[in-house]
């Protein structure tokens, strides 16, 4: 452990120190890092523990780019990606518009664009996560909840939740999601026709598949679409 902490600090203090200026980090996919070989993980905490000095100093070129260190070094992290797109999205606006003058001052079309422009950069982040995590649910959801709260884009939003839902071991909320916001765009006969699709794959007894509201959200779809009863979902008896 000694030797993997002396190794990680030499390889690791000429990147974190041009990392902490303006320069963008160039060093994903670098062999830089093989020299690490087991000690990467232990790399990339420290890295992320630097990170989080610089955050809490809300340095924003900083933190970014030990963000994105943090992720070349060892990219199979989850939590680096993920907490690391919130970062971008959520706190860096509060900071650059802090530091521009504050909400009252900061008008309203400048604070619209500088969230704008943190969420893009956030969701290019989670491009590269997704390109290291094919299957990732967690990773479809993190987008459509930026596009939906910060970008404000439903239809973009929709189609993320709908990505995440087909995705191995999904949360079944996705799902949910996915046909809420069809509904919200005016899409109330995708919505129904997804919902139909999925209720018979929900387990009856899992409170978190919750069969009982899907099923209350297509009668109320077919209710707004005037589904004559003959036409109706039948609901499948259970095995």
């Amino acid at each position: 452990m000694v030797a993997g902490l002396w190794l990680s600090g030499a390889v690791l203090r000429p990147l974190v120190a041009v990392a902490r200026t303006t320069q963008p980090v160039t060093t994903a996919g670098s062999a830089t890092f093989g020299v690490l070989g087991g000690f990467r993980t232990l790399a990339a905490d420290l890295v992320w523990l630097r990170a989080n000095v610089d955050w809490e100093r809300r340095d924003a070129p900083a933190t970014e780019n030990l963000l994105r260190l943090a992720t070349a070094i060892d990219p199979r992290a989850l939590y680096f990606w993920i907490n690391g797109a919130r970062i971008m999205a959520y706190d860096m606006p509060a900071w650059r518009i802090a530091a521009a003058g504050g909400y009252d001052r900061v008008p309203a079309w400048q604070r619209a664009g500088i969230a704008s422009e943190q969420a893009q950069r956030a969701l290019g982040f989670l491009d590269q996560a997704t390109a290291q995590h094919r299957a990732s649910a967690a990773l479809w959801i993190e987008r459509a909840n930026i596009e939906l709260n910060c970008l404000h884009d439903v239809a973009a939003a929709a189609e993320s939740y709908r990505r995440a839902a087909e995705q191995p071991g999904a949360p079944y909320y996705a799902a949910r999601l996915h046909a809420e916001l069809l509904r919200r765009l005016g899409r109330k006969a995708e919505a129904l026709a997804w919902l139909v699709r999925l209720h018979p794959r929900l387990p009856r007894g899992d409170e978190a598949a919750a069969a009982d509201v899907v099923l209350a959200r297509i009668r109320t779809l077919e209710r707004e679409l005037a589904v004559p009863a003959a036409q109706a979902y039948q609901v499948p008896p259970r095995p």
